[in-house]
This record gives C-alpha cells, sequence and structure tokens, in this order.
C-alpha cells in the first residue's frame, strides 16, 4: 500500500469533475437541448404563422381590390385609358403590397410593377374561373411571393378577370429573422439564468454535504455502513430534533427496535426511564448505568457538530451484563475470603488460648473454653438453618453476617424470622436479600456504634423481606430516586459500579408482581413482598450473579 487513503484517491480521480461542474454540465446540456429544440419548433411554428399571415394580408387586398367599381367597369371596357394601372399603383402605396397585378379572364394584364409587362398575357393559365379565391406561393417574375388571387366579376356574375396581390418573400423573411433574433435573445437569458441557478444549486448542494464530493459521499455511506454494522458495540445516531438516523443491529437487539426505527422520534421507541433520559440527553455524563428488562447498559452521549454547525448526537451502549455480574461474582468471593481470613485470626487467637490453658496444666478450664466455642458457633448455623429452611439462603445469611462483623456492623435475624418453604425463585430471593444487605452495610460505614442491621423474613403468605438498620436511612425527598438505576450518594468502588443494586431489587419485585416500600429515616427501612409462585424470569441467571 502506499499508504494514500480510498477517500483521498477518490478526491483525486473526480477532482476534474467536481459536483459543481458535473451540475453545470448536466444542467447546461438540457438546457440547451430544450432551448434548441424549443427555438427551432417557435421558428417553424412562427414561419408557417408567418406565412398565413402574409397570404390572407394579400388576400384581403385581392378581394378589396377585386370589389372596387371602377376595376370592374375599366377592365369591361378594356381599360383604354390605362386606369387599372395607376389604381394598381395606388393601393401599392397605400396598403404596401410587393405588386398588385389585374388581369382580365384571358389572362392578359392591365397592371403590374413591371409596365413593360402591361398587356402581355400571364405564363400560368387564370386561377380565379372557378369563381373561388386562391392563397399560396407564386414564384412570379419578381420573385417568390405570398401570394393571394381573387375574382372580378362583371355586371352578369360572370369571372371577367382576376386581381394577383403578392407579399414578396424576401420581406417576410426579414421579419422571420427579427424573430428568430429575439427568440436567439430570449434562449441566451435563459441559459444565463440557468447557469446562475445551477451555480447556485451547486453551492447549496456542497454546503449541506460538507463540500464532499459524490465519490467521497459514496465512500463515506460504505465506510459508515461497514464499520456500524462490523462492531459488536451498539451505535445510535440522533438528529438535533431527536429522531433516529443511525442504528446498527446491536442497538437494536438491546433497545428491541425493528427496522422501521430510522426517522422515528426515539421517545416513541424506549418507554419513559433513565434509558431515553440518557438517549436524549436530559441525563448526561460518562459511562452512566441503565438497566433494562434484559440487560445492564452502560451509556454514553456525545454531540457531534461539524463546521461549528450541530447535526445531532451519538449515542453508544455497552452491554455490561455478563462482565457486571462477574465482577460482582468476583467481589463475593473477596468477601468470602476475607470472613474466612477473619475466622482463620479468630480461631487462631482461640487456639493460643488453648495452648496456654493446656501449658498452664489447666486441662480442665480448656475443656470448658473449646466447649463454650464450639456451642457458640453451632448454635448461630444451626439457629439459621432451624428457622431459614432453603440452605442457600442460611449460607447467604451466615457469610453476610461474617463479613459485616469485620466491618464491626452486626447483622442480626429477627427472632420471629421464619422461611419454611418459599414459593418463590429461590434466585430472586438470594438477589434480594444480598442486594438489601449490603445497601445497609454500606450505609453503616460512616455512622457512630453501635452500627447493627435486622433482617426479617416471613412466608406465611407469600414472602416477606425486612431489611433495616440504624443509620442515617434515606431522606424524604429522596424515595424515588434510590431505586432508580445508577443512582448513588457513594464513590464508585474500583472495578464495580454504584447506583445497581436497589434498581435490580425494584425489577425483580416487579416482574414477580410484588411490592418494594422504603421507608423514609432516621434509620434505613426497606420491605419487599413476593407474592407465591412468582414466575422466574429470563434474567434470573443475571440476577444471580448481582445477589452481593
Amino acid at each position: 500500500m502506499n499508504g494514500i487513503s480510498p477517500a483521498h484517491a477518490a478526491r483525486g480521480r473526480h477532482r476534474s469533475m467536481t459536483l459543481t461542474t458535473q451540475i453545470l454540465l448536466s444542467m447546461l446540456s438540457l438546457l440547451v437541448l430544450a432551448v434548441v429544440l424549443g427555438a427551432f419548433l417557435f421558428t417553424v411554428v412562427s414561419n408557417q404563422t408567418l406565412d398565413r399571415q402574409y397570404q390572407l394580408r394579400a388576400l384581403g387586398i385581392a378581394t378589396t381590390t377585386a370589389a372596387m367599381p371602377e376595376v370592374r367597369s375599366a377592365l369591361e371596357a378594356k381599360d383604354p385609358h390605362r386606369s387599372i394601372q395607376a389604381l394598381a399603383q395606388k393601393i401599392v402605396a397605400s396598403a404596401n403590397p410587393s405588386y398588385v397585378v389585374v388581369t382580365d379572364r384571358d389572362g392578359i394584364r392591365y397592371s403590374h410593377p413591371n409596365p413593360a409587362l402591361i398587356g402581355r398575357k400571364l405564363e400560368e393559365p387564370v386561377a380565379v374561373l372557378d369563381g373561388k379565391t386562391h392563397l399560396g406561393f407564386d414564384p412570379g417574375s419578381l420573385g417568390l411571393s405570398a401570394n393571394a388571387k381573387a375574382p372580378i366579376f362583371g355586371a352578369d356574375g360572370a369571372v371577367i378577370g382576376e386581381v394577383s396581390v403578392g407579399i414578396l418573400d424576401t420581406r417576410e423573411r426579414d421579419e422571420q429573422a427579427s424573430n428568430i433574433w429575439l427568440i436567439a435573445g430570449f434562449s441566451a437569458l435563459v441559459l444565463l439564468l440557468s447557469v446562475a441557478g445551477s451555480l447556485l444549486l451547486s453551492r447549496r448542494i456542497k454546503r449541506v454535504t460538507f463540500n464532499l464530493e459524490p465519490a467521497e459521499i459514496a465512500f463515506l455511506l460504505q465506510e459508515r455502513e461497514a464499520l456500524l454494522h462490523g462492531i459488536r458495540e451498539a451505535v445510535v445516531g440522533l438528529d438535533d430534533d431527536g429522531r433516529v438516523t443511525v442504528i446498527n443491529e446491536e442497538a437494536r437487539r438491546l433497545l428491541k427496535v425493528e427496522e422501521t426505527a430510522l426517522g422515528t422520534p426515539v421517545a416513541e421507541l424506549v418507554p419513559d426511564g433513565r434509558l431515553r433520559q440518557l438517549l436524549t440527553g436530559t441525563l448526561d455524563g460518562v459511562d452512566q448505568v441503565a438497566l433494562t428488562e434484559d440487560a445492564l447498559l452502560v451509556v454514553n452521549r456525545m454531540p457531534v457538530s461539524i463546521g461549528g454547525r450541530s447535526i445531532g448526537s451519538v449515542v453508544t451502549l455497552r452491554d455490561r451484563t455478563e462482565i457486571e455480574g462477574l465482577v460482582r461474582d468476583l467481589h463475593s468471593v473477596q468477601g468470602l475470603m476475607e470472613a474466612m481470613r477473619a475466622l482463620e485470626h479468630e480461631y487462631a487467637n482461640r487456639l493460643y488460648v488453648v495452648d496456654g490453658l493446656l501449658e498452664l496444666g489447666d486441662v480442665d478450664q480448656a475443656r470448658t473454653y473449646v466447649s463454650q466455642i464450639s456451642a457458640t458457633s453451632r448454635s448461630l448455623g444451626e439457629g439459621l438453618r432451624s428457622r431459614i429452611a432453603p440452605p442457600e439462603l442460611a449460607a447467604l445469611l451466615l457469610a453476610k453476617i461474617t463479613v459485616a462483623a469485620e466491618q464491626d456492623v452486626r447483622i442480626e435475624v429477627t427472632a420471629e424470622s421464619r422461611l419454611e418453604r418459599p414459593l418463590v425463585d429461590q434466585t430472586e430471593l438470594l438477589t434480594i436479600v444480598g442486594n438489601l444487605l449490603d445497601n445497609a452495610v454500606d450505609a453503616l460505614a460512616s455512622s457512630p456504634r453501635p452500627r447493627t442491621v435486622s433482617v426479617q423474613l416471613d412466608d406465611a403468605d407469600g414472602v416477606f423481606i425486612a431489611v433495616r438498620d440504624n443509620g442515617p436511612g434515606v431522606p424524604a425527598d429522596k424515595i424515588d430516586d434510590v431505586v432508580v438505576d445508577g443512582y448513588s450518594t457513594k464513590d464508585t468502588r474500583p472495578g464495580m459500579r454504584r447506583g445497581i443494586g436497589l434498581a435490580l431489587v425494584r425489577r425483580i419485585v416487579h416482574r414477580a408482581g410484588g411490592t418494594l416500600d422504603v421507608f423514609p429515616g432516621p434509620g434505613g427501612n426497606f420491605e419487599v413482598w413476593l407474592p407465591a409462585h412468582a414466575e422466574t424470569g429470563d434474567t434470573a441467571g443475571m440476577e444471580a450473579r448481582n445477589t452481593q
């Protein structure tokens, strides 16, 4: 490769034929063809009309002359005084035909522009012996002319002669030439205006296309299609009015929209909520989290402007469902490891005590101490198992109690708590309890001692879960906000996103047909009720990974 991009190559190939030149040449070609064809047709029609007008003009003069009594009487008397010639000259002078020729029925001339031909016979036969007028073009002795012949009737109604009036073709052609110049001038004006219009049109097109040539636009379109549909990340392009202009397959999958999404306002495609606010720019920020029915999305919105002019925005969406679940699994494992290290440290201390008592020879006291700590360890686990039937939930509570103790937070399961056979999805139950306990422990991080969290469980009617703490609680004006995905008052933990736990709980409860109640502080108080026989959601796997 020589390092020259295809866009630059396309620009080089088409530099001699820019968009302006193409538009100008195309418009000029069409207009020249249309103007030439129009001018030709107009000239033909104009000439035919002019020929007809000259013939009718000659006819009018001929019929008027033939109807004059002095012409008829002079012709009947064989015009001894040559009065017809004088009369014909007057008519030529007044009506301005090229000639007026009067003949008898035998074709003998009594008037003519050339006096030498008076008294001579016509070369052609007399045409009006049928008593009708005749129009046409006569080659004549003076040249081609638009000619009209009218009969002269005698007193008895018989044809006694003919009046032939002509207007020379040269006069007609002069008038036609002036018309042609008018047509040519009009055509030139049309072409000039067309050139100006083409230049303005091409300038506007260039401005709209950001000065790109057609080959470059086609190449960019190919690049865009290849880029949009070749990446795994979801991309949505919006114009300034919030209408979808670009969307790839991954975005259609995550947003659940059809092919007809192009040109549709995003507000009609995405339900009201945090995701729509991020797409439309009502909420801004980098790597914002939005929770949908099926996925956890990371949303970024970037305004786009070219040449200082805003053309909309581009929104990218990343499906972080699996990754976020793995991160939470890792944090869960880390929490368990910390709990094990704490237990190891505690058991090591206890072993030191036992070892010291044995070295002092106080075997009975050592035996009593071992019995006490064994009973205490067993009582906690056995107490949970006796009241909490699902072993997974009992193990989760035991792990949370141990981890919270390391943070100087005491978690206690209320004495009246009973969970024998909860007829709900176990994965959803673990997710709800785990997230509520995590939030309660986090909320107590900056609270004074003693820091306690109580858990109440009941399956008398569905499943009731209550998690309460003695921390600051939720302000009354933030009750609706705390269950929105992405909302958090804590700093983001490394590798893990805040503002997901309660939003996930709310989604599980909503899909199960239950209720989630948040009560204002002081003291955190969250109560969940799930109906029995709740359906297992499609995202149970993702929700299980988000338990801790």
